[in-house]
């Protein structure tokens, strides 16, 4: 079967091809440029803690020396602290990274897939479908017709693949706008990011604004500032201006030594796809939607796009088309970053001035800086990773369902597993690898040998339910799990989703909620026998 084919290598579409590439399916990436990136110090992205596990589990790197996670968060106003978060557990800090490093470990990966070819200075100039796949034709020095299976377009805001496939991209333009600069000098707020509203050097009108700044390894500090409504040009002398200033204020009066070693203009726009899928065609990360205001950050939501969108064009890609399937692609993704627009445009005219805040955030009593540090730190309507409650491919009230403190279509909680070697791992590194995962909760088991209770208790009656499942399962052994009593038994998609809790071995429950999460009855992998086989290991 023909290869998949990615065009754009930014970091959302070197993601899905290495997220292919581990489920066993080729892939061509097109990439316009030369192979590698600029280094830009005042480009930066800050990954939440899903979004980090996900890529260190793609590179199998630890990406910590590469980037920089923060201590704590602290909101000031004026001079007052109104905010002070300490993370505790270094993985839930978010993770503060510079993007070249992070595209630049992500090819690294690659260099070692042997199912993964990158065609650098290769630039998308026609798309065609047909019934059975797709053709597109690029220009350049290697310009040629390539022939794919499926092809999604990760080619950012001004993709050529959307335009190719005439779909709409509606939105607003310039919601916000910061000027940036990375620095390396030495500030009162160690290993801290901070958000400063309306700091005292600056008094009144639109300007006073807000100052971010953001942590990096080797005492480099990224800094932004928000910039007035408008187009006024940036000029270096403004920038140096508000560089000197800030450090200042910050400094009791003093200009601490600084090395300036990138600027730039951040302008964030609010955009989404009316479509994400033509047929054999998708989109994902920036080219499907753009977000960024409040401190919501689009990667994120990019590389979401890729670890949802990966699991399903796999198993279409082993056992044939499964339309229901590569629809939920767009119905979910789509619904949760429509979702994260809304919250961020119903704030915005609360937290930039004018109206209350009960008329935009209903029911809300929190502070402005409340919400804002949500949007930063990655928590409620403006940052917490969504769920898929209202899936296609949720299975709806199951008989033996049982509660656990993660809602069904809500990614689970990284807690330590017995994996079907004995080895003990942690859940999230048994993700992404096409498989649903079927994890017991069972006290006690992880002080003995797996091999003294696998054949013991509940344990054969699951193991046989999971081989009866329509669909490959892995089964896993957890000693406890948030909110789950003893015996209760988790269903979790490939992307690391909880489908369902079931109390116990449930087999008909099991296999109703596996068919729905593959989109329909019968899906991939059906066994003729697999239904009596469910039943018979029920008895």
């Amino acid at each position: 079967m023909d290869p998949v084919i990615v065009v754009g290598a930014g970091p959302v579409g070197l993601t899905l091809a290495l997220a292919l590439a581990r489920q066993d399916v080729p892939c061509v990436v097109l990439d316009e440029g030369p192979g590698k990136d600029e280094p830009r110090p005042a480009r930066t992205v800050v990954l939440r803690e899903d979004t980090a596990a996900l890529m260190e589990r793609l590179t199998g790197l630890p990406l910590d020396h590469a980037g920089f996670r923060w201590a704590g968060w602290r909101s000031m106003r004026r001079k007052q602290v109104t905010i002070e978060v300490a993370f505790e557990d270094a993985e839930a800090a978010p993770l503060h990274i510079a993007q070249h490093v992070l595209t630049g470990a992500l090819r690294a990966a690659l260099e070692n897939e042997r199912l993964v070819k990158i065609a650098v200075d290769s630039r998308l100039d026609t798309l065609e479908q047909e019934r059975s796949g797709v053709t597109a034709r690029t220009r350049g020095a290697t310009g040629t017709w390539w022939r794919g299976s499926y092809l999604v377009g990760c080619d950012g805001p001004r993709s050529t693949v959307r335009k190719l496939q005439d779909i709409r991209f509606p939105g607003r333009t310039a919601v916000e706008r910061h000027a940036v600069a990375a620095l390396r000098t030495e500030l009162p707020w160690q290993d801290e990011a901070l958000l400063h509203r309306s700091p005292p050097w600056r008094t009144s009108g639109p300007s006073a604004g807000e100052i971010i700044a953001r942590p990096l390894p080797d005492e480099v500090w990224r800094l932004d500032w928000l910039l007035p409504p408008g187009k006024d040009l940036v000029t270096p002398e403004m920038l140096l201006t508000r560089i000197r200033e800030t450090l200042a204020g910050w400094n009791g009066g003093t200009v601490p030594p600084y090395e300036l070693l990138d600027t730039g203009v951040h302008t964030v726009h609010h955009r989404l796809a009316r479509r994400w899928r033509a047929k054999r065609v998708f989109l994902a990360g920036d080219a499907a939607h753009l977000l960024g205001a409040l401190g919501t950050h689009g990667l994120d939501e990019g590389l979401r796009d890729a670890d949802n969108l990966a699991w399903k064009l796999a198993l279409a890609w082993h056992h044939g088309p499964h339309e229901a399937l590569l629809d939920s692609y767009q119905t979910e993704r789509r619904a949760l970053v429509a979702s994260r627009l809304r919250a961020a445009d119903q704030a915005l005219p609360l937290l930039r001035g004018g109206g209350g805040l009960r008329t935009y955030v209903p029911g809300s009593s929190r502070s402005l800086d409340t919400l804002l540090m949500d949007g930063h730190l990655g928590r409620g309507a403006l940052g917490a990773p969504g769920t898929y409650a209202a899936s296609p491919l949720a299975p709806g009230r199951l008989e033996g369902e049982a509660p656990v403190a993660t809602a069904p279509g809500a990614t689970v909680t990284d807690v330590i597993v017995t994996a079907e070697d004995g080895t003990f791992v942690r859940l999230r590194d048994r993700l992404g690898r096409g498989a649903l995962l079927v994890v017991l909760i069972a006290p006690g088991t992880g002080v003995w040998e797996r091999r003294h209770w696998v054949s013991a208790g509940i344990m054969p009656r699951l193991a046989a339910a999971v081989s009866a499942l329509p669909h490959r399962a892995e089964l896993l052994v957890a000693e406890s799990y948030p909110g789950a009593a003893a015996h209760t038994v988790l269903l979790v998609r490939p992307d690391g989703h909880l489908v369902t809790a079931l109390s116990g071995v449930r087999p008909a429950d099991m296999y109703t909620a596996a068919e729905a999460v593959l989109g329909a009855p019968g899906a991939a992998e059906t066994k003729t026998d697999a239904k009596a086989d469910a039943g018979a290991a029920s008895r």
